[in-house]
């Protein structure tokens, strides 16, 4: 993307990331907070993005919208799980996008990115996201740079049915990563620091599990917006939400695997484990069998009692040690033949 061509303007005004009013021939044009809160539906559609945690967003979502109580309840609430509920003409969804790092920062490292909330309302007039300050979602700057350039949706259906599909598409790069990674902790496992690779592997599950907390019921929730009878969803618009719903099914399908791989890799950490454990005990018992002949051999001359053999011999202790040292050398090669050492 051509940074030098495209420059969007975010957070300009409290609360407000963009509002954007389309022409219907795929372009757009950027309206303040003034503006939107004089917008009414003779003036076009409307995309109105905000900050769900900003206490000015969430006046104008309850006193300016115009919005059943019911909505603004659940647009500014904290509940984030995927989910669609139809209300009057309108569509109150929540999705989930995966959060990252603006174009002019560093980028978030993988094991920390997340899937994070989208609290969506639509319906023929206007489109309503809020998402947390502080999250960053490419998905929705990608629309804003197609609507920038002319080339963006031109009615409510077409916009949501593209914010869905962008959402789902910064899904795979992630997948990807989490792949990658279990083919590194394969090769690691038998070369590796064992604790390592368990950290890793055990932060690896995890991540797997929360990402598919939140994609199993985000296909339900885009499966039922396809089902909807709203009429402002055209039937291209459902081929589009279907696509997606395939898509999402796939990396379901991959995460999945995914999650059964570090499953295997989990157990064979374990026995690795266990055979280096086994490997160690092998080699303190085999160094417990090559002292025993001396042990014993010191313990009884060393006592302190009469007739101990060879005390006035000057060829005794010679005699001891060669016997020490051939018994030594014996015990040695046992342990030797039966893989101890």
């Amino acid at each position: 993307m051509d940074q030098t061509k495209t420059t969007l303007r975010y957070g300009m005004e409290p609360g407000l990331r963009f509002a954007q009013l389309l022409d219907g021939q795929g372009g757009s044009r950027a309206l303040s907070m003034s503006e939107m809160c004089n917008w009414t539906p003779a003036d076009g559609i409307a995309w109105f993005h905000l900050e769900r945690d900003h206490p000015a967003a969430a006046a104008w979502v309850s006193d300016k919208a115009a919005l059943d109580p019911l909505v603004v309840e659940a647009l500014i609430d904290e509940d984030s799980r995927p989910r669609v509920e139809q209300i009057d003409d309108g569509l109150l969804i929540i999705l989930r996008g995966v959060c990252t790092a603006p174009p002019d920062e560093e980028p978030i490292p993988e094991e920390e990115i997340d899937l994070v909330p989208l609290h969506i309302w639509v319906d023929e007039h206007r489109l309503i996201t809020l998402r947390d300050s502080g999250h960053y979602l490419t998905a929705l700057r990608d629309i804003r740079v197609a609507l920038d350039k002319g080339k963006g949706p031109k009615q409510a259906g077409e916009l949501l049915a593209l914010v869905s599909e962008k959402l789902v598409r910064d899904i795979e790069p992630v997948l990807d990563a989490m792949d990658e990674e279990v083919d590194e902790l394969d090769e690691m496992i038998f070369h590796g620091d064992a604790g390592a690779v368990r950290e890793r592997l055990k932060l690896l599950r995890r991540r797997a599990v929360q990402l598919r907390r939140y994609l199993y019921p985000q296909r339900d929730a885009l499966n039922r917006i396809e089902h909807e009878d709203a009429p402002w969803i055209t039937e291209r618009d459902r081929l589009r939400f279907r696509e997606v719903i395939d898509k999402l099914m796939r990396y379901i399908d991959y995460l999945d695997a995914i999650r059964d791989r570090t499953g295997i890799l989990h157990d064979d950490l374990s026995t690795v484990i266990s055979e280096r454990i086994a490997h160690s005990s092998n080699r303190l018992a085999a160094l417990a069998a090559l002292l025993l002949p001396p042990s014993v051999v010191a313990g009884l001359f060393g006592m302190n009692v009469g007739g101990i053999p060879g005390v006035n011999d000057g060829w005794a202790f010679l005699a001891i040690v060669g016997c020490v040292t051939i018994v030594s050398v014996a015990t040695l090669m046992v342990l030797k033949r039966i893989n101890w050492l």
